[in-house]
């Protein structure tokens, strides 16, 4: 399971040179949001078999609660994972060494979240870039992303996937 979430929500990339963002406010972030765009110098996000389509970010404390919803193998699969924030700027650990940090939002239409780890000895970075919408791709947030990705490797993802629908509709 920890390999397949590894590939799922990280993809297994490499990104460098973004900062976090400050004064995040964490209570705005909450809520759903629909991955458009993968960031990375490697292919192998698009490769797992397991694609993440969308999170719901949920806030208790200075805990994150975060529900993924994954397409894998004709179905609809989710996950519940809770993270624990480290600072003020929106960074959160998660069991398995694994970081998400969020790089720059608007709230109501777009967010750029960096997530690392640590597998097998190594230390693995991407960049995805997420919306709240189900349908807008290219909202304000995609040319940031396309400014903090220019050097590193692109790749957009989007799908109307029906396990993001559901999320958002809280039906799983």
């Amino acid at each position: 399971m920890e390999a397949g979430l590894l590939s799922a929500i990280l993809g297994l990339v490499t990104v460098q040179g973004e900062t976090a963002m400050l004064d995040l406010d964490l209570q705005k972030i909450a809520g759903f949001w629909r991955e458009v765009g993968v960031a990375s110098s490697q292919n192998l996000a698009l490769k797992t078999p397991k694609r993440l389509e969308a999170l719901f970010l949920t806030l208790s404390g200075h805990e994150l609660l975060v529900k993924a919803a994954y397409y894998s193998s004709g179905s609809c699969e989710t996950e519940n994972i809770v993270g624990s924030e480290i600072d003020m700027s929106g960074t959160f650990v998660f069991p398995g060494h694994r970081e998400i940090q969020v790089v720059d939002t608007d709230y109501e239409q777009y967010a750029i979240l960096r997530l690392s780890l640590h597998w097998q000895g190594k230390d693995f970075r991407v960049l995805k870039y997420f919306t709240r919408s189900l349908e807008d791709e290219n909202g304000p947030g995609f040319w940031r992303f396309r400014e903090l990705t220019a050097d590193t490797g692109l790749y957009l993802v989007a799908r109307h996937g029906r396990c993001a629908k559901l999320l958002k509709e809280e039906l799983i």
